[in-house]
C-alpha cells in the first residue's frame, strides 16, 4: 500500500483534548532522538526537523519562513511533512504542512496549560494575531470553554481582524494593563525584543511562549523569567539554539538547571504547578518530536474515519 496523503480538510477529525492525550501518550514512550538544521538568509529561514521515536516511527519536517511573504499574499510559513513506519521504515504518509503545524503548534501549548495554568482561570490574553493566534484561540477555547478572551497585536487592524472572526473576543489597545489582568498570557509573535516584563506579572499567572524560534529573537524579557518556574516542551530542543532562553543562558542570568522540567518529567509529577500564586512559564519549542507525535494522531484518525466510511458502505 502506498503512503497515504492526508489533507489539511482532515482537520474535521480532530479533537485538541485527543491530541493532548495522544502528546502524553507520546511521552511515555523512549525519549525521541532528534536534530535540528537551520539555515539562515536575512530574516528568512530553511528549517529542517528529524524525529525518530522508538515504537512510533520516524518523520522529517522541513519549513521555510518567509516574514516577508504576507505583503505579497503568501503565507509566511510552508513546508512538507513526511511520517515513516517504525517497523520498516516506508513512507506511511505525506501530511498536510499546515494541518500539523497547527495542531502540533496549539497542541504542544495546550498541553502546557493544562498542567500548570490554573484551571479556574477565565481571562485568556492573546499577543498577536495571526495564524497561530488564531490556532491558539481554538485550542483555549476549547479547554477552558468559561473564560474570556483578549487580544493585543503590534497592528491593531490585524487584532480587529481577529476579534471580527472571534466576536467575544475584546481587543486591547495597553499590553501593560491586559497582562496585568490575565489569567493566562499566550504569546505568538515574531517579536525580536521582549514583550512581556517580569514587573507585570502577577501571582497565579501562566505565561506561554511560542514566538521566539530563533536565537536572536525574545517575547520575555529578563524578569519575567527570572520571576517564574520554567518548563519546556523539550530540553534537547529548547536550550541550544531558542533565544527566549539560550540569550539569557549565554549571559549568566540564568543556567540550565533553572528549567524544572520538560515533557518527559510528566509522570514523574515534575511538571506541575505547585501553589495558586506561583507564576509559571512555558517555552513552546515545537520539537520535531511533537510533529512525529501530532502526524501519528492525525494518521491514526484519518485511517478511523476511511474504516468507519467503508463500514457504512
Amino acid at each position: 500500500m502506498g503512503a497515504e496523503i492526508i489533507p489539511f480538510e482532515a482537520e474535521r477529525l480532530l479533537d485538541w483534548q485527543a491530541l493532548c492525550d495522544a502528546l502524553r501518550e507520546g511521552h511515555l514512550l523512549a525519549r525521541a532522538e532528534m536534530t535540528d538544521t537551520f539555515l539562515h538568509r536575512g530574516g528568512d529561514t530553511l528549517l529542517s526537523r528529524a524525529a525518530w521515536i522508538d515504537g512510533l516511527g520516524q518523520l522529517v519536517k522541513t519549513a521555510t519562513v518567509f516574514p516577508g511573504n504576507p505583503a505579497h499574499g503568501l503565507p509566511s510559513v510552508n513546508g512538507a511533512v513526511s511520517l515513516f513506519g517504525d517497523d520498516d521504515g516506508v513512507l506511511r504518509a505525506i501530511l498536510d504542512f499546515h494541518l500539523v503545524t497547527k495542531w502540533k503548534t496549539a497542541g504542544d501549548s495546550l498541553l502546557a496549560a493544562r498542567l500548570l495554568a490554573r484551571p479556574e482561570s477565565r481571562c485568556i490574553l492573546i499577543v498577536g494575531a495571526g495564524t497561530v493566534a488564531r490556532s491558539l484561540r481554538e485550542a483555549y477555547g476549547s479547554a477552558f470553554p468559561e473564560a474570556r478572551f483578549m487580544v493585543w497585536n503590534r497592528s491593531p487592524q490585524r487584532a480587529e481582524e481577529f476579534a471580527a472572526a472571534w466576536p467575544d473576543t475584546l481587543v486591547a489597545s495597553d499590553l501593560e494593563t491586559v497582562v496585568r489582568l490575565a489569567d493566562i498570557i499566550t504569546c505568538a509573535t515574531m517579536s525580536r525584543e521582549p514583550l512581556i516584563r517580569g514587573e507585570w506579572l502577577q501571582p497565579g499567572q501562566h505565561l506561554d511562549l511560542i514566538g521566539a524560534y530563533r536565537p536572536d529573537m525574545r517575547e520575555a524579557d529578563d524578569e519575567a523569567l527570572k520571576q517564574a518556574r520554567i518548563f519546556v516542551d523539550s530540553r534537547e530542543s529548547v536550550l541550544p539554539h531558542i533565544g527566549e532562553l539560550a540569550d539569557p543562558i549565554a549571559r549568566g542570568v540564568l543556567t540550565p538547571d533553572d528549567v524544572v522540567a520538560d515533557f518527559y518529567d510528566i509522570e514523574a509529577g515534575h511538571f506541575a504547578r505547585h501553589d495558586a500564586e506561583e507564576i509559571t512559564l512555558f517555552k513552546n519549542g515545537g520539537g520535531a518530536h511533537l510533529d512525529l507525535m501530532t502526524s501519528a494522531y492525525i494518521l491514526k484518525a484519518w485511517r478511523a474515519a476511511v474504516r468507519a466510511e467503508k463500514g457504512s458502505g
